[in-house]
């Protein structure tokens, strides 16, 4: 039976591959799709590359089949568990490639994270927030009264009394135009036109009882009142009968205001007091204010007054919650200051707001996404993931985004509250207090996490060692730099204290020890007014600044930067002499090296199935049976089964031949092959990474590559072979074999020099066995010798070391019988023995033992 019978037919060998076909896996005749859409080789940068060895016909490497019983369910799991992914999760370490790899995934989800985060962040504010604080802060700051003077020049309670009678009345209540035209009652209630007043403007005080310090016995005749500095335990919370309307003189808490406390200059006050409500119109608040001026409602025990208000402008939708506060010290006088607190509370209005809600939404899965990421990393590393800084930061940015997410349905809720009460409730004072306070934090604290998750790009490129520059420089240098702080806060801090104590009275930089500290923060940045030292003290003044300036600026901070200088110089050092863990350039160079590599495989493989089209057909019938085929195609390298498949394709009747339609419909198949392969090519060119049009041109395939520069060289079973002209990435078929042969040579040739040295080795070790023999015997010899027995004669002796030399003798020339190369003991050692041998031979007994 010949060969083709043996063989089966070819619908037999379509459907032998028929199992593996849809998955792609163990079909030899894949290799042989070279369409875009069908091959499960495309070039894509990031995938292992497969390399055929032709000789065997085999890949070398090859993706694991799939267990056909795998569930769905750990399908399911393994493709969510590569969602979470990272380098911490997964074992990098030996595989570089799989690092950068992880390393880049972690980048792209971070960066659209971090992306998502900006969005949400600067959607939150906007430059018109500064705008309207400026209009509200010049309106009720910098507008002057009667006198002439403003808030900010406010010194005693009478400036307080004019300014609130002057530009705080008429700057709540706008009731005429520019033209003093009166506006409608409709159009009331609005600053500058624009701003709705929210509610009623409130002032409010507190007081510190009467008698609540201590006077000297010296004085206690003097001075029959005594009102300390304001504390919380002072306060003074009586309430005093008023028939009138007003609830000026009636103490309320905390609790019954639903306040807050507040920090200003010289104490943080609590938020109960004194209460009043100015007037919806002008009139109303005028009256309001007299009265309580006439009844002196600001007392000596007075220590601070507020005045509340807010206002909302729907053209930008924002809130404006004010607060002046005007201060009593102890001293006498008044200290002015004021807050500002521009915040969107109401977040969803326009188009761009609803689009922010939904960036929000995505931020808020990004953190469930990252929150199940460093759970599973706690999991697998315990305790020890804590002592990555990395870590701590990212638990740091989910901590405050959780906060924040939580703030802001809080608010949500909070706002819709306070807008229907005071919707139902438009004569009372309308509290944002408190709400614009936590919302000037939300946006500290939004800020502080975007500030963190910029600088936590540092972590996914720490793989190139220029990024790591920082890191390194502070790491390396970190026990320096403690000890130099420790060294440098104690003599700042001592000038600070020192500044503290000498200027303090005098100099308002000085007046507390906060304040010194930073004074001197700013004298080394070149921030200082010595004249101002100079006029407090004039001698210790200049004494102070020259010392310091010459302790901590020309010393400790030339230091600083000498620690900081000669790190970093020997990390450079460390760095030129360091590889990149990883270069990112070089991993895409690696793929896109890849996928033309592929490509020219793919047109060497159309390149061999055109030829043997063109030179198989041996007896010129014009149809080519599988033989024929097969031998051509044997001869170029490729393998019984992928032979087998491509042939069983294309012979649709199965009768083991291609004849003249099949072969032309093969040559259709290939002719498209070569189109899309081309372009491919193209498409890489536009990417503008083409190494140049010589290698295009080499690369490309058009319709007399067929014809062109084939080699006419035949193998050894006479056939030709085509397999030359690979380009620049590969070798031809016939320099493949010779090099094979000359490797296969030169390992036959080392195994041979390896088994010599193997034998030279043991040789070594039988002559160094010997040599300890022989030091053995010539010991019991020379021992033979040194005895000495007064009933042996000489003769004896001379006959005892004769027997024992011929012994060793004989013991030599055994060994020496066994020598491979037929040399028993060295040279010298042969010398030695005919010496031993001349010096046996009677004589003078004595004299025969000296020689030995």
């Amino acid at each position: 039976m010949t060969s083709r019978d043996n063989r089966p037919t070819s619908a037999q060998s379509r459907t032998a591959w028929g199992t593996d076909m849809d998955s792609g896996y163990g079909r030899p005749d894949n290799q042989f799709e070279f369409g875009p859409r069908d091959d499960p080789d495309l070039p894509v940068a990031m995938e292992n590359d497969i390399y055929m060895d032709r000789d065997k016909g085999k890949n070398e490497v090859a993706p694991t089949k799939p267990t056909e019983n795998q569930g769905c369910f750990t399908k399911f799991r393994k493709g969510v568990r590569s969602l979470w992914a990272t380098r911490q999760t997964e074992e990098t370490k030996g595989n570089r490639e799989l690092h950068v790899k992880t390393t880049l995934r972690e980048l792209i989800i971070y960066l659209v994270f971090l992306i998502i985060l900006c969005v949400v962040t600067f959607g939150m504010t906007s430059t018109t927030m500064y705008y309207y604080t400026k209009v509200m802060s010049d309106l009720f700051l910098d507008t002057t009264h009667e006198s002439g003077g403003t808030f900010r020049t406010i010194t005693n309670v009478d400036d307080f009394w004019k300014f609130a009678r002057g530009p705080l009345i008429k700057g709540l209540h706008w009731e005429t135009w520019y033209n003093n035209e009166p506006l409608p009652p409709s159009e009331q209630g609005y600053i500058y036109y624009e701003n709705k007043l929210l509610g009623l403007p409130r002032l409010r005080q507190l007081r510190v009882s009467s008698n609540s310090c201590v006077v000297h016995e010296n004085f206690k005749d003097v001075i029959r009142e005594c009102y300390d500095s304001y504390s919380a335990n002072l306060e003074d919370k009586t309430t005093t009968a008023n028939a009138d309307n007003y609830t000026a003189f009636a103490y309320k808490t905390e609790e019954e205001l639903d306040g807050s406390s507040h920090e200003a200059t010289i104490a943080t006050y609590s938020g109960a007091g004194y209460v009043q409500n100015l007037g919806k119109t002008q009139n109303e608040s005028l009256e309001v204010i007299t009265y309580l001026f006439n009844k002196l409602w600001i007392t000596r025990g007075t220590r601070v007054l507020f005045v509340d208000f807010t206002v909302y402008n729907a053209n930008i939708n924002l809130f404006c919650a004010i607060r002046l506060i005007v201060e009593f010290p102890a001293t006498g006088g008044a200290i002015p200051s004021w807050d500002f607190r521009t915040v969107k509370l109401i977040r969803y209005v326009t188009i761009k707001d609803y689009f922010i809600m939904a960036c929000e939404l995505i931020f808020a899965l990004f953190i469930a996404y990252y929150i199940v990421e460093e759970a599973l990393e706690i999991k697998k590393h315990k305790l020890s993931y804590f002592k990555s800084l990395w870590n701590i930061l990212d638990l740091t940015v989910i901590i405050i985004a959780l906060l924040c997410i939580a703030f802001d349905i809080y608010r949500t809720v909070e706002v819709d509250n306070k807008l229907s009460e005071l919707i139902s409730h438009p004569d009372q004072y309308a509290d944002f207090e408190f709400l614009s306070y936590w919302q000037t934090r939300f946006d500290n604290a939004i800020a502080i996490a975007v500030f963190f998750a910029w600088v936590k790009i540092f972590k996914y490129i720490s793989f190139n060692k220029t990024m790591t520059q920082l890191s390194s420089t502070l790491g390396r240098c970190a026990k320096d730099l403690l000890g130099f702080a420790v060294m440098f806060f104690i003599i700042f801090l001592a000038f600070t204290q020192l500044g503290y104590l000498l200027f303090g009275t005098q100099v308002k930089d000085f007046s507390n020890f906060g304040n010194s500290f930073f004074t001197l923060f700013r004298i080394i940045l070149g921030d200082f007014d010595f004249h101002q030292l100079e006029a407090a003290n004039r001698y210790l003044g200049p004494i102070f600044f020259m010392l310091f300036v010459f302790f901590v600026f020309f010393v400790l901070i030339n230091m600083f930067l000498a620690i900081i200088n000669d790190t970093y110089s020997e990390v450079k050092g460390d760095m030129a002499n360091q590889m990149n863990e990883f270069e990112m350039t070089d991993y895409f160079k690696r793929g896109y090296q890849k996928m033309v590599d592929k490509l020219n495989l793919k047109r060497d493989k159309i390149q061999d199935i055109h030829e043997t089209l063109k030179h198989a057909d041996i007896n010129g019938d014009d149809k080519l049976d599988f033989d024929e085929w097969r031998q051509d195609l044997k001869t170029r390298g490729y393998a019984d089964g992928e032979i087998e498949a491509l042939f069983a394709k294309y012979d649709i009747d199965g009768d083991r031949v291609l004849d003249k339609d099949e072969q032309i419909r093969m040559q259709e198949d290939l002719n498209n092959q070569k189109a899309a392969l081309n372009k491919e090519y193209d498409e890489l060119e536009k990417t503008g990474n083409r190494p140049g049009t010589a290698r295009r041109a080499s690369s490309r395939i058009s319709e007399n590559d067929d014809s062109g520069d084939e080699s006419s060289e035949m193998d050894e079973n006479g056939s030709k072979s085509t397999r030359s002209g690979r380009g620049s990435n590969g070798v031809s078929y016939e320099e493949f074999t010779v090099l094979s042969r000359r490797v296969d040579r030169m390992e036959h040739s080392i195994g041979s020099i390896v088994s010599k040295i193997d034998a030279v080795l043991v040789k070594l070790e039988a002559m160094e066995k010997a040599k300890l023999k022989r030091r053995e015997t010539m010991g019991k010899i020379l021992d033979s010798i040194t005895e000495t027995d007064g009933s042996n004669s000489d003769e004896i002796k001379r006959e005892q070391m004769e027997k024992l030399v011929r012994e060793e003798l004989e013991r030599w020339d055994s060994e020496t019988s066994f020598s491979p190369s037929g040399r028993g003991a060295s040279p010298s050692s042969g010398s030695s023995a005919r010496g031993v041998r001349a010096r046996s031979r009677p004589g003078s007994g004595q004299h025969g033992t000296s020689e030995v």
